[in-house]
């Protein structure tokens, strides 16, 4: 019988969620579990199977799985392990892929989430019919997946493509980032590094209606600058600056087709994509100039993560 579905997995620090995805790119059915719920890796485990075999029956069975794609922090597409996760309760290297399809009896691969959603706009989204292009996540943190002649690129040891650990500031004050490197894209265009370039501004005795949030977050900031506000205009000016100088910089070794956009800043595109577009132009060399597509994502306002996590298996 033919194999008709894959099941995708976004592991998360708060929630693991599961989806059963048709060749459409359709979640036909779906479940979740509490990560942190499970401190000992084999009862996740056990609580995986328990969630995803129902879904299997719901669509006919395991004769039509195709296989279980994990999209996961910290993952590695070799091993098919998670190594040292911060906010995940394991500790040490978890053959996660190894054990969940000595459980279930299927082909299980694994990645980190920025890999899984550039698989998931290839099959699924903005890069269908593409073979060169780069996929940046815009989140908590600034993650990427980098695709050159239609596969994914894990480097020698799994863990290619940290794009938001770009070092874009080298002043004696640029900001420190988590991975212990000062400068970092990801501390100026992460929600977090868009929120404190607000601040700064703030701080300095910029007006704004910012000035009167409690809890100041890039929505907000968003908002403000719908309002016309300038202190918020001028964040998501910066932001689209540094992201351009930087995909100036990345198209030097790999002259992508696209640079995609995803994750909850990119909602702010309006402010964003026409300075990230700018920058780029005025500074990526002469024979890139103008070249290169910049899209959002296709898949922003549906679950990303688990068509992602599928498509690893497409």
């Amino acid at each position: 019988m033919k194999q008709k579905y894959l099941i995708g997995v976004d592991l998360g620090g708060t929630n693991t969620v599961f989806g059963i995805v048709d060749s459409e790119g359709n979640i036909i059915c779906e479940d979740s579990i509490k990560t942190q719920s499970f401190p000992r890796i084999e009862d996740f485990v056990e609580a995986c199977a328990q969630s995803v075999e129902p879904l299997i029956e719901r669509v006919g069975g395991k004769e039509l799985i195709g296989g279980m794609g994990i999209g996961a922090p910290n993952a590695n597409y070799y091993t098919g392990s998670i190594a040292e996760a911060p906010n995940l309760p394991w500790k040490g290297e978890v053959p996660l892929a190894k054990l969940l399809s000595e459980r279930l009896h299927l082909n299980v691969v694994m990645t980190n989430d920025a890999n899984a959603a550039a698989m998931g706009e290839m099959i699924y989204g903005a890069a269908r019919g593409m073979r060169h292009f780069i996929v940046i996540t815009l989140g908590t943190g600034v993650g990427s997946g980098i695709v050159i002649d239609g596969k994914l690129v894990y480097g020698s040891d799994g863990f290619a493509g940290e794009l938001g650990h770009l070092i874009i500031d080298r002043s004696a004050d640029a900001r420190l980032c988590g991975c212990g490197r000062r400068g970092c894209l990801e501390t100026y265009c992460s929600a977090r590094g868009i929120v404190r370039t607000a601040q700064e501004q703030m701080e300095a005795g910029c007006p704004t209606l910012l000035s009167g949030v409690n809890e100041l977050s890039a929505l907000e900031i968003y908002k403000a600058a719908k309002q016309g506000d300038a202190v918020a205009i001028e964040t998501f000016r910066r932001t689209g600056e540094l992201l351009g100088a930087a995909c100036a910089d990345i198209t030097t070794f790999c002259s992508p087709e696209a640079y995609i956009f995803f994750g909850g800043p990119m909602r702010s595109h309006e402010f964003i994509m026409p300075h990230i577009i700018k920058t780029y132009n005025a500074q990526v060399m002469p024979i890139y100039r103008n070249r290169c597509k910049f899209l959002l994502s296709e898949l922003m306002d549906k679950n990303a993560a688990v068509l992602g996590a599928a498509a690893l298996m497409a």
